[in-house]
């Protein structure tokens, strides 16, 4: 039995991927690693097939037409038969020593018949050209080493989000919450996290630091000129998060208020990059982005305007614009994204 299912998918990742691959290979009984060649044009189908040559009980690689980061996350989903699933991105690498201690809580979890719905570990922004890392932990808003309900959850701080990097998801309960993440479309790994949180009822915090999230390329999709560029990409990731479910129905009151927050941070970074884009289109699709919102769900919609972040959101004067992105910028440089 494989414990754990890890996805990366790769696009021309032939310089990089071998450090994910190989971070993974520490516990090749337990964990099952899944290559997912996105219609490469470099070597990167060759080095995945070599690798499964020389780990066939541990490797698959799969070979898909180019269908983008979702559909790679999508067919790594439908091939895995771990008992969780995570998704590792192809520039990414895992914490061997962390990830010993992630396998070794499921497989006890799993002994006492208390599969969790969603484990969650801390994650660590890589920036190799600034000689810097930062950790980001839990240990202030959840319980450790225990299973616990959204009802024991305590304040996230700003940046405390739970993202793709910090999840790990029951795999059946994936399934069950029928996610499937659009294809040719960057940033879905915010769906990816959002979508099934109303089907996650148990939760375990692990403190230890196992996803290792690089920055620094140029192409990378998180550089602000890269996500300007594609940012009805990151706009139709914004509205399917909104419609995927009737957040203000939820009966967990922490969940709820949990969802609002994310879906305010996610809303808040399209509108600044729509701002600092500067162009009257993009302003225009700033406004359209908050009308939609608020046609499709106007209790959700005074939810987020009612938050610290959404309380300026709308502002069109100048004054309002320049609040809006030097918070922005004060968040770069406090946590150490792009």
């Amino acid at each position: 039995m494989k414990y754990l299912s890890v996805a990366i998918p790769c696009y021309n990742s032939q310089e990089y991927m071998a450090k994910a691959i190989e971070s993974c290979l520490i516990l090749k009984d337990d964990v099952e690693i899944i290559i997912v060649d996105d219609g490469s044009k470099d070597n990167t189908a060759q080095i995945g097939d070599e690798y499964v040559k020389q780990y066939p009980d541990t490797i698959k690689c799969i070979h898909q037409e180019n269908g983008g980061h979702g559909q790679a996350v999508n067919t790594g989903l439908k091939n895995a038969t771990g008992l969780y699933f995570k998704v590792l991105d192809s520039d990414d690498w895992f914490d061997q020593s962390a990830l010993v201690k992630v396998i070794e809580t499921i497989k006890q979890l799993h002994q006492k018949a208390d599969d969790v719905d969603m484990l969650i570990a801390n994650y660590v922004y890589e920036k190799p050209s600034e000689n810097k890392s930062s950790v980001i932990r839990y240990t202030n808003a959840l319980p450790q080493n225990r299973t616990f309900r959204w009802y024991d959850v305590k304040h996230f701080y700003p940046q405390q989000n739970l993202l793709m990097h910090s999840v790990i998801y029951r795999t059946q309960l994936l399934r069950n919450c029928n996610l499937q993440l659009p294809q040719h479309t960057f940033y879905v790994d915010n769906l990816f996290v959002y979508q099934p949180l109303p089907f996650v009822s148990t939760l375990y915090y692990l403190n230890v630091d196992l996803y290792r999230y690089f920055i620094g390329r140029e192409d990378q999709s998180v550089n602000e000129k890269v996500m300007i560029s594609r940012i009805d990409q990151q706009i139709k990731v914004n509205k399917m998060m909104i419609d995927c479910c009737d957040v203000m129905k939820l009966k967990s009151r922490k969940l709820r208020n949990y969802m609002v927050k994310y879906l305010t941070m996610i809303t808040t970074v399209s509108t600044v990059l729509l701002i600092k884009s500067g162009t009257e289109e993009h302003l225009q699709k700033k406004n359209e982005l908050w009308a939609y919102l608020k046609q499709k769900n106007p209790e959700l919609y005074k939810a987020v305007k009612h938050t610290t972040l959404g309380t300026f959101m709308e502002m069109d004067s100048i004054a309002g614009k320049k609040i809006i992105t030097l918070g922005y910028s004060i968040s770069q440089k406090l946590f150490g994204f792009n």
